[in-house]
């Protein structure tokens, strides 16, 4: 698999150092990082690319994508923050038929947590005495707030815990509406990332939770999801990679 990294910070040095003798890495785009082999997105760039992955920032995500797949390379996304723009992708991808895959965390022991997450909901639910509500930690210089990947734990939880309607991410100076999953961030020193989960009752609290270590967790199933999607032609998520990977 030849490989273009698309923003060449934490993440994309953290790629570029678990690619092994079955990969290799072509060039990598950024428009301040001194090391990067190209600063904009062109047919040099991408000469003789599989598949970018790209871990850049999301103000030019829409941008990046059209030239990208003007190329008709394929895409595995990690950026987040471009959500609103989802179904604009959606249409850059097919007209131009190529792979594309997003997520909000490439991590396979995330996307497991998720999983359980969806299960924990579903157990829950019947039982009125317990109420839910989440938490996530990241490191002080992380963009976006809260993480994309609390917005999909809370995103699973109003689908399986269908009594919480909404998502409430600001700090609430009153009362709670029984309605709102409240999901609460903290950021501060160098945490890669904590996600938790906790179903209450007035007897007993159970608390799901994921830490991260480092970001080689979320670079290696960045790697896995890229292969799998080389000669992908389509508009996929993780859940898509991983029911095949189960199936």
């Amino acid at each position: 698999m030849n490989i273009t990294l698309l923003g060449y910070g934490k993440m994309g040095h953290m790629i570029a150092s678990l690619i092994t003798k079955d990969h290799n890495i072509v060039s990598t785009i950024d428009l301040t990082a001194p090391d990067a082999t190209h600063k904009l997105i062109n047919a040099s760039a991408l000469k003789d690319t599989d598949v970018v992955i790209d871990f850049s920032h999301p103000e030019g995500f829409l941008d990046n994508l059209r030239q990208i797949a003007s190329f008709g390379k394929n895409v595995v996304v990690g950026t987040t923050g471009w959500y609103d723009h989802l179904e604009k992708a959606r249409e850059i991808v097919t007209a131009n038929n190529i792979g594309f895959l997003y997520s909000s965390n490439f991590s396979i022991g995330v996307q497991l947590f998720l999983r359980l997450v969806e299960r924990a909901g579903e157990l829950f639910n019947p039982f009125e005495g317990y109420d839910a509500f989440a938490h996530e930690f990241h490191h002080r210089q992380k963009a976006d707030s809260p993480s994309g990947t609390a917005l999909s734990v809370a995103r699973v939880l109003l689908k399986t815990f269908p009594r919480k309607k909404t998502i409430l991410t600001d700090t609430s100076h009153e009362k709670i509406a029984p309605d709102a999953l409240h999901l609460t961030s903290t950021r501060g020193g160098y945490i890669p990332g904590t996600h938790e989960v906790f179903f209450d009752s007035e007897a007993d609290t159970v608390e799901i939770r994921h830490t991260a270590r480092s970001r080689a967790g979320f670079a290696a199933g960045a790697l896995k999801a890229s292969q799998w999607l080389v000669d992908k032609k389509g508009f996929f998520t993780m859940d898509d990679f991983l029911k095949d990977l189960f199936n």
